[in-house]
């Protein structure tokens, strides 16, 4: 019997629309803060990964692509990817750079630095996205973060593409920064609450 789909299985839509928006406006990209601070509130409230396993809209997108459409050769990701050492690895290096991205946000927002609009993909290239700014009455800050925002986005997507075209479609998930973060919060909950299911604390199937 074919599984009944529910309202959450479509929330790749949301994920690819948040894409498709930010290259038309790039104010659109604050909406991706919805990304960081719900998987973090489920976990901090619940104690489990639901965002990862049922709600994360990006995931459900590299299974789309990957699985039904056939572009992932879903061959296992390598076991090094898989280590402690290089999940936390990668976290501070996420978070490094987004922090770096909230300090050149700052130095706009006290006038140390000129508006960039500009989106640095894979923190390396710099590539023109001006069309995407139209003005607005906020300071020209609030558009810096949208542009470092959608830049941090539209990176963690392509990396998220190449490992689901190289293993299986939800490589990603193994070492998303957020994915890891969440684990990490769920480990502490199943420290202080020993009824707390692995499963609901588990990472999702690739």
């Amino acid at each position: 019997m074919k599984k009944k789909k529910k309202w959450y299985d479509y929330l790749w839509v949301a994920s690819l629309t948040y894409l498709i928006l930010g290259f038309f406006n790039i104010l659109f990209a604050w909406l991706g803060l919805l990304c960081f601070f719900i998987p973090l509130a489920i976990a901090v409230i619940k104690g489990n990964k639901a965002y990862c396993n049922k709600y994360c809209g990006r995931g459900q997108l590299f299974s789309l692509i990957g699985g039904r459409v056939g572009l992932s050769r879903k061959k296992d990701i390598p076991g090094w990817m898989k280590s402690g050492y290089f999940r936390y690895g990668f976290l501070i290096f996420f978070f490094t750079m987004f922090f770096l991205m909230l300090w050149n946000t700052w130095l706009v927002f006290s006038g140390a630095k000129n508006l960039g609009t500009v989106v640095t993909l894979l923190w390396t290239f710099k590539l023109p996205w001006h069309w995407a700014y139209h003005g607005t009455l906020f300071s020209d800050g609030v558009a810096q973060f949208a542009f470092g925002f959608y830049s941090v986005m539209l990176t963690s997507t392509i990396l998220g593409f190449f490992t689901m075209i190289l293993f299986k479609p939800r490589s990603w998930c193994v070492y998303c920064p957020m994915g890891t973060m969440t684990q990490l919060i769920c480990k502490l909950h199943h420290a202080k609450d020993p009824y707390v299911s692995k499963s609901e604390t588990a990472s999702p199937k690739q």
